[in-house]
């Protein structure tokens, strides 16, 4: 629509300053022409919009002029105060600014959004970290995200789980992703991750590094993350599901091996093969599902199964 193009405009040349017929027309994805048109109906309106000619020249708005957001939609004004997150906000020691922002942009909206806004921000909420769990704590996560953000090198010392358990890194932080309730922060060279509640101690430094161009941070994150999920599922096992429990019970891919694969036997049990972390991690898995579930293979975990099983008949008899 020509006046959601108006707005863009007008936003364009707010935050971004002086932009050429060219800039402006790459942006909104229309021809030349079209924005000569639309700069014409914005100055007819009483936009102070000005055009230099030239090689530096290009639109800009009168210094000093704001505009409202009356551009914003129903849908768009609901969007941004549900994304507000107070939680990370404030451990990034971001929560006064973000506060500040939103007060700044209720004011802006017209009435009926302004009501939209209101009745979404106090019917929503988002509470990332999982059930059962203290929050993990992150005295050095400002610090990191400073560091990101102004691209500065940082010398830590952090805790993993092998051997040697505590160890000195250099870390060259290009962005931070929370997970869960857990933050990380993508490091290189490499690049590598690393938990930020496991940071030991930090020292940041004066000296400067380039982030790659070329580097996407979701799109890092998201790779990781399959090559975590390959890397941590290398076993596999043969099971039989009783009568009507949900795969559900069973979580994560071995759920869905057993929705795609599981067939049923001539007892109505469901029979699949799903994969596993480990015989050990297998082993406490399964106890819980009780009677629910058989191992049929691999041999080692069966026999495991039987002995734990046999040992608690024992305790209890």
């Amino acid at each position: 629509m020509k006046s959601a193009r108006l707005v863009s405009v007008l936003l364009l040349l707010q935050t971004r300053g002086r932009m050429t017929a060219a800039q402006l027309a790459e942006e909104l994805e229309v021809s030349v022409r079209t924005v000569y048109r639309d700069v014409e109906a914005l100055s007819a309106a009483g936009v102070p919009l000005y055009g230099d000619a030239g090689h530096a020249g290009g639109y800009r708005l009168l210094d000093g002029y704001r505009t409202r957001l009356t551009g914003l939609t129903t849908d768009e004004a609901e969007a941004l105060f549900l994304a507000g997150v107070p939680g990370p906000a404030a451990e990034l020691g971001l929560g006064s600014v973000l506060a500040a922002a939103q007060l700044k942009v209720r004011a802006a909206l017209p009435s009926e959004l302004r009501e939209h806004a209101d009745r979404i921000s106090g019917r929503f909420h988002l509470d990332a970290p999982g059930w059962y769990a203290d929050a993990d704590e992150t005295p050095y996560l400002p610090a990191v995200a400073d560091a990101v953000w102004n691209r500065r090198v940082l010398h830590i010392r952090y805790r993993r789980w092998g051997e040697p358990t505590d160890v000195e890194r250099r870390l060259e932080p290009y962005g931070l992703v929370l997970k869960a309730g857990r933050w990380y922060v993508v490091a290189g060279p490499g690049p590598r991750t690393f938990r930020v509640d496991q940071i030991l101690e930090l020292a940041a430094s004066e000296e400067e590094f380039v982030r790659p161009e070329d580097f996407d941070l979701a799109a890092f994150w998201s790779a990781y993350q399959r090559d975590f999920h390959e890397r941590l599922h290398r076993a596999e096992a043969v099971v039989r599901l009783a009568p009507g429990v949900p795969a559900a019970r069973l979580g994560g891919p071995a759920a869905h091996a057993v929705a795609v694969n599981g067939r049923m036997d001539k007892d109505g049990w469901t029979c699949a093969t799903i994969p596993i972390e480990s015989v050990d991690h297998a082993h406490h898995d399964f106890l819980r599902l009780g009677t629910d579930i058989e191992v049929l293979e691999p041999a080692e975990l069966r026999e495991r199964i039987a002995a734990t099983v046999a040992e608690l008949a024992s305790r209890y008899a």
